[in-house]
Parts: C-alpha cells; sequence; structure tokens
C-alpha cells in the first residue's frame, strides 16, 4: 500500500454483500481503501483462495482466511455485514486494533447493541439498517411527514427482499420505523405491530406497523404508507442493484478514517 490507501478487511467474504465489496475494491473503486483481509468461516471452501477471483471479479491478491486476529491487526477499516453473534465478535477485535468498523449486519438485539456501544468507545464504528443514500434520504422524509401528519393518519412499513433473506423486517425497515416513531415523539418498542395475523382485531391507533414480503431476487423495496381518511400519501424507495449499498459502506469506512471513537450511522457519513 502507498502512504495514501487505507487497508480494509471484508468479512463474510462469500456472502452477497461481501462479493460485491470484493469486487468493487479489487476493481479499484474504493479509493483510498485497498483490500487487506477477506474473512471466512473456518472449513469455508473459499479458504486459501484469491478473495477477487472467488468473488467472480479481477484478481486481488488477497487469500481469504479464517484468522480474524491477523487479518483485522492490518487493516484500518472493517466493512461487516454477517450474522449479529459474528459482527459483535469482530467488534471486540477491531475495537483493540483501534479501527473503522462499519456494520451492515442486520437482526441485532437489544443485547448486541449494548456491546457494540461498549466497542465503540474504543473505535469508530458506523452502523445502519441501510447503507444506501436514497434510504437514508427517504428516512429523514419519514421523520418530517410523521412529524406533520397526526394520530389519525396510520403509519404502515412494507418491505421486499429476495428468499434468502433470514431476518424480518428487514434493517432498513426498522429504521424507517424508528424515524416515524421519532417523528411522533414515541418509542417504536412501545408501538411496534409486526405480527399480525388470524382475529387480531382492529388497529390500534398510533401503531407502526410492519409486512415483509420475500421472494425471488428482490434486492430491496420498501414503502411508507401514511394512509388518512379518504387519502395515502406513500414513500417509497426501491433498489435494483445491491452494488448502491456496497459503495455506501466503502464511502462509511473512508469517511470514518479520520473520525474519533463513537458511534455513528449513515447521516452522519452522508451530512444529513
Amino acid at each position: 500500500m502507498t502512504g495514501h490507501e487505507a487497508g480494509v478487511v471484508v468479512t463474510g467474504a462469500s456472502g452477497r454483500m461481501g462479493q460485491t465489496l470484493i469486487r468493487l475494491l479489487a476493481a479499484g473503486e474504493g479509493a483510498p481503501l485497498k483490500l487487506v483481509g477477506a474473512l471466512e468461516r473456518p472449513g469455508h471452501p473459499w479458504l486459501g483462495q484469491d478473495a477477487g477471483l472467488a468473488a467472480g471479479g479481477p484478481a486481488a491478491g488477497v487469500p481469504v482466511t479464517d484468522d480474524a486476529v491477523e487479518a483485522v491487526a492490518r487493516a484500518r477499516a472493517v466493512i461487516d455485514f454477517t450474522a449479529p453473534e459474528a459482527t459483535v465478535g469482530f467488534a471486540a477485535l477491531v475495537a483493540q486494533a483501534r479501527a473503522v468498523h462499519v456494520i451492515g449486519t442486520t437482526g441485532l438485539g437489544e443485547g448486541d447493541l449494548r456491546r457494540l456501544d461498549a466497542a465503540a468507545r474504543h473505535a469508530t464504528i458506523i452502523r445502519a439498517g441501510n447503507m444506501s443514500l436514497g434510504v437514508n434520504l427517504l428516512a429523514g422524509l419519514t421523520r418530517k411527514v410523521a412529524a406533520a401528519l397526526g394520530e389519525g393518519w396510520d403509519i404502515e412499513i412494507v418491505e421486499a427482499h429476495h428468499r434468502r433473506k433470514v431476518d424480518a423486517p428487514s434493517g432498513a425497515a426498522l429504521m424507517l420505523g424508528e424515524a416515524a416513531a421519532e417523528g411522533r415523539g414515541v418509542r417504536l418498542q412501545d408501538v411496534r405491530d409486526s405480527g399480525r395475523d388470524g382475529l387480531t382485531g382492529a388497529r390500534e391507533a398510533g401503531a407502526i406497523g410492519f409486512a415483509a414480503v420475500r421472494g425471488g431476487d428482490i434486492v430491496g423495496e420498501h414503502d411508507v404508507i401514511f394512509a388518512g381518511e379518504g387519502e395515502r400519501l406513500i414513500l417509497r424507495h426501491v433498489a435494483t442493484d445491491r452494488a448502491i449499498f456496497a459503495r455506501g459502506a466503502l464511502r462509511a469506512a473512508a469517511w470514518g478514517l479520520d473520525k474519533g471513537p463513537g458511534a455513528y450511522d449513515m447521516t452522519d457519513v452522508l451530512g444529513l
């Protein structure tokens, strides 16, 4: 690496986001970031292979490894789209290395978030349910519209993703729900409704509802529906290429290189 390059490690190298990130970095799209590590779990068939070639892109000159300690020690940034348990484990390593930890992992529980907050006392952590500019703008609009409309308007968030997605609602849907709740001055956990089935009774006033669609290769679609008497307002974002999330994560990692320890999100990165 030159003095102007910063080493980055991609966790979950064989995952859909991992592969996209590795291809972009191998093609030189991540400047000033340069791929220096690609992590996978022990026993994975990719271990030892060139990460770029394994991900279907140009050679990266970086073998896939399961040695997280060694890889993170050489990194200035780690980009992490994995699973909650893995992300919490990586957070401790990244904090020890004083590197930037960009987290796109979804499905994190309250206990996981507390451990990430603890790691953020020593490292720069940038976490977002969605890394795209459009979705983060949508969250800002959702917050403003929710604040402007009264409880006579019902809020429903409908999201759609590919059949392989394992958590629901999506991280972006929850981010939009948080924005709507903030706009109304309430806590999402107090008004969230995402389990309708059978004879549920009438909709509770002030609830923020969630519905999830899973099928095919849908990259990501999110609708925030404000339903009033005689009219509806629908805010919508449609993603057609997951590279937008990877580019957002790379942008976040580069942004965090000169930031101090703390917990940040994409609104900080984008200056929204």
